[in-house]
This record gives C-alpha cells, sequence and structure tokens, in this order.
C-alpha cells in the first residue's frame, strides 16, 4: 500500500482551512435543536420542535419529495445518456472528440444565472415552465457534463486490453461490455450516480426560473423561507440534509469504495 508522509505545515495550513469551511456545520447544528422562536445563536434552551416541525408540514415533505424523485430520474437518464457517450468519446477515438466533449461539457462553464435565464426563454414558449418535465430537462443539463467526465474518466482508465481479449475469445461486442467494461468502470458509475443526484438534489439557481406555486423543490421551498421566516426550521432542514449526504457517501463507500470512486 502506497503510504505518504504528510508535512506538519501541510496539516498545520489544512486544520485552519477545514475548521473554516466546518464553521457554518457547526453553527447549523445547535440552531436546528433551538428551543427560541428566531434565529440566535447561541440557543437559549433546547427542543426538537423545529425537527417536528419538519417531518409535520405538508410543504417541506412535499418539496422534499419531488426533490428526491427529481433528483432519481435526472439521475437515471444522465447516466442512460452519458454511458453510450463517454464510450463513444474515449473508444472510438475520433478525430473531433475534443471538440464534441468541449461541447457537451459547455454548461459547466456557464454561471448558473445565465444558464438559468438561457433555460426559461427556450422553455417559455414550449410550456415548459413549472412543469415536472421542464424542471428534469433542465437539471438534466447541469448533470449530464457531470457524469460524462467522471465516465469518460473511468472508461479512460480501464483496461482495454481486457476487453480486446475478450473480443478475441468469441464474446460479441454487448456481451464484453456487459461482462468486461462495466465491471471496470463500477467505481466511476458509483461515483457519476452520486454526484448526479446531489447535484440535482441541490440546485436551486436553475430550479428557481421553472417552478411555481404548485410544483416546489426543497432547496427553492428553502430560499423562499429564509426570505419571509426567520426561525430555525431552515437549520434543522439543513441538518437533516446534511445527514442525507453523509449516507450517501457512506453507500457509495460501501457500494465501491471512496478510495477507488474519487481518488485516481
Amino acid at each position: 500500500m502506497d503510504e505518504r508522509k504528510v508535512s506538519p505545515g501541510l496539516i498545520l495550513l489544512a486544520v485552519p482551512l477545514l475548521a473554516f469551511l466546518l464553521a457554518p456545520v457547526l453553527v447549523t447544528i445547535p440552531i436546528s435543536f433551538s428551543a427560541d422562536p428566531y434565529l440566535s445563536f447561541p440557543p437559549s434552551g433546547w427542543s426538537l420542535r423545529w425537527y417536528r416541525a419538519a417531518f409535520s408540514g405538508g410543504a417541506v415533505l412535499d418539496a422534499f419529495a419531488t426533490s428526491v424523485i427529481l433528483a432519481l430520474i435526472v439521475t437515471a437518464l444522465s447516466l442512460l445518456t452519458a454511458l453510450p457517450a463517454a464510450v463513444a468519446l474515449v473508444r472510438l477515438r475520433w478525430g473531433w472528440v475534443s471538440a464534441l466533449e468541449g461541447f457537451l461539457t459547455a454548461p459547466l462553464l456557464l454561471p448558473a444565472i445565465v444558464l438559468g435565464l438561457a433555460i426559461l426563454i427556450v422553455f417559455a414558449p414550449l410550456g415548459l415552465l413549472a412543469t415536472f418535465p421542464g424542471l428534469v430537462a433542465a437539471h438534466l443539463v447541469v448533470t449530464l457534463p457531470y457524469a460524462l467526465r467522471v465516465l469518460s474518466t473511468a472508461l479512460a482508465a480501464a483496461p482495454l486490453a481486457a476487453e480486446e481479449a475478450a473480443a478475441t475469445l468469441g464474446a460479441s461486442p454487448l456481451r464484453v461490455f456487459w461482462r468486461v467494461t462495466l465491471p471496470a468502470i463500477r467505481p466511476g458509475l458509483a461515483a457519476s450516480a452520486a454526484l448526479c443526484f446531489l447535484v440535482s438534489f441541490d440546485e436551486v439557481v436553475i430550479s428557481l426560473f421553472l417552478t411555481g406555486p404548485r410544483l416546489t423543490t426543497l432547496p427553492v421551498w428553502m430560499f423562499h423561507h429564509v426570505e419571509n421566516e426567520a426561525d430555525p426550521l431552515v437549520a434543522a432542514v439543513s441538518v437533516l440534509l446534511i445527514a442525507l449526504t453523509v449516507m450517501i457517501v457512506l453507500v457509495v463507500d460501501r457500494t465501491a469504495g471512496l478510495s477507488r470512486t474519487f481518488v485516481k
């Protein structure tokens, strides 16, 4: 196993930076257990009232269900679209692969508000505003480049000799892909699925352009709630979302391994 020593200077630099990044989380957690009717730190008392409000509030649960269903559908469509595209880009070795890959990943270079405004202008004449298919299409524009990048990297690192050996022994292209290629890129698939789900679930800027009174996602609901209210309910929901993120990371670690999934 390759063990690299970390210099003390790097540790001294990383610890305060890590503390700075985690400071909002460390403040949000105690606020979520506050008994106060307004945001305050430190809380004057402790209570689970805001967690009970989160689980009993119909608007919160409806927005959460919408976000989960939306993220699952977008993740599945992203993988189904990005996987064949990544195979074509990596394995076929066309002369204009770089230009095509740059075009497919261009949404990563655009500010979210510019992309959201462009999607609004395109979707308005098509009647896709404040509709679930419109949200799926808009989120797919954002998640597809992530899935394509991760899967392309995983395919580039997969042993091509194993696929050629299987084809030489008489396996069909579909069988080679199913029995050799897919197992080799399983960590990349896990990373793509986790990343697409989290990106779609957390998307708020583009969703603000497309949601309406009858259709809203959890991040959009939190955004509007903070505008109108100053209670710790959003802190409680934020802690639950942090727990959900940690759970997804643990699932990825158990199924594919974090070192193989995210470290190359």
